[in-house]
């Protein structure tokens, strides 16, 4: 398989060019040159496979041209070594829970991907050390922290905004020490952002150290997530509840929904999406009016969607071939704010007993006020509740119990460097670090 740029101004890329550059040399995303369909008698017997054998038949859709079968099949399997199952909330209203990973969200699952496909290029070609440049908003950080940890060859800079992630969030990158490196920016997550897309542009940089990214610009971050949208269908057609399925994605830098969108292509018989964000509306703007304006991003509870101008719009645009009339015929919007998702977190707990987190809220609110009778609707729970311990805890009145694993990440010592968000300070830091 061979990978393209959506600015479609540089030369295809193999599948290992695109997992260790992360972005084009004309600053687009990479997309596969093709989305192969899968079987519909595989789609048939889906209710009948486990969330790792469905997964396996999807990677090798994506990537069996490129990696060896076993190699392949280990990568998956080691990867989903937990399930993300669907749990009913209220009448034609689900959850898929992907938050039962090591670091409890869903971001668990394309970076221990990420990881493990990376370690298979690096053995095979004794490549030089490489070095993973991502901006967190939250919940990427430490999942790929975690899953990068202890991995031979690479080196992980987790930047992350000083003062706007929960210090639970916080704590499950900040600790870790060994091969991962916490920067604490002044600034907000679009810094980060912009710091990681010019450190790639930066031809100094690049001669002198390898980099990529494990943000969901990344291929082999966003596609697996395509994993768990077919282990949602085959659990709801195991209920005989897949008849105008609809798929609500809380959505911040959209590498998710993209995800849902490419498994939609592959044939997986999904009615349509819903993107429900936070205050940051500009995906919901697009859909109204067709025009894509970014702004800068707004702090809200649910920080992991604090995203101003979204890296994956570029390859939902691409997808539809800069369709807004397609794009909109797929993908309906909602928009919460903050006082909005509170109330959806309580009605949700007092009427359901569910605890939601500030995420999946927004998801679990627009399946509430979008969702036609004749259909039946799951949304993405995309992180566990207690990683935002004090903000739910004052909007449902309830202590929320802290699972151990995050209880551990807490005992550790904080360890950052704190530095502005000007790219020279950034660029020299990471010249004196070879």
């Amino acid at each position: 398989m061979r990978y393209y740029s959506t600015n479609k101004k540089s030369e295809c890329v193999s599948l290992r060019d695109a997992v260790v550059n992360g972005l084009a040399e004309d600053r687009g995303l990479y997309m596969p040159e093709r989305i192969n369909k899968l079987p519909e008698e595989f789609i048939k017997d889906l209710d009948k496979m486990s969330f790792q054998e469905i997964s396996y038949e999807v990677a090798k859709a994506f990537f069996g041209d490129d990696v060896e079968t076993d190699a392949l099949k280990k990568i998956v399997y080691d990867t989903l070594s937990f399930d993300c199952p669907v749990k009913n909330i209220c009448n034609k209203i689900w959850t898929l829970e992907l938050f039962h990973g090591p670091t409890l969200a869903f971001k668990d699952i394309g970076a221990r991907f990420m990881a493990r496909l990376l370690e298979y290029f690096i053995r095979q070609e004794s490549q030089q050390i490489v070095n993973v440049l991502v901006a967190t908003s939250g919940d990427t950080g430490s999942a790929v922290a975690n899953g990068f940890l202890g991995v031979d060859g690479i080196h992980v800079y987790v930047l992350y905004p000083k003062g706007k992630v929960s210090k639970i969030q916080e704590s499950q990158f900040t600790t870790l020490g060994n091969n991962i490196t916490a920067i604490e920016i002044d600034g907000v997550f679009d810094d980060c952002q912009n710091l990681v897309k010019n450190a790639f542009m930066d031809k100094e940089l690049n001669n002198s150290m390898k980099l990529t990214s494990a943000n969901s610009i990344n291929v082999a971050r966003f596609l697996p997530q395509a994993f768990y949208y077919f282990n949602a269908y085959a659990r709801m057609k195991a209920n005989g509840l897949t008849d105008n399925l609809v798929v609500c994605v809380p959505s911040g830098n959209f590498g998710n929904i993209t995800a849902g969108l490419f498994a939609k292509e592959m044939g997986l018989p999904i009615c349509r999406f819903i993107a429900a964000n936070n205050a940051n509306d500009i995906f919901f703007n697009y859909l109204k009016t067709g025009v894509y304006e970014p702004k800068p991003s707004i702090q809200t509870i649910a920080n992991a969607m604090d995203v101003g101008n979204p890296s994956n719009f570029a390859r939902i645009y691409d997808l539809y071939e800069g369709s807004h009339e397609r794009i909109a015929s797929m993908i309906s919007g909602a928009t919460y704010t903050d006082e909005e998702i509170s109330n959806a977190v309580k009605q949700c707990y007092n009427e359901n007993g569910y605890i939601l987190d500030p995420h999946g809220a927004c998801g679990y609110q627009a399946l509430k006020d979008l969702l036609n009778t004749n259909e039946t609707g799951i949304f993405c729970e995309t992180a566990h509740p207690a990683k935002f311990k004090d903000t739910i805890e004052k909007i449902i009145g309830t202590e929320i119990k802290i699972p151990q694993r995050l209880a551990d990440f807490m005992k550790g010592k904080k360890q950052t460097v704190n530095m502005s968000n000007d790219f020279n300070r950034f660029k020299t830091f990471l010249l004196e670090q070879q």
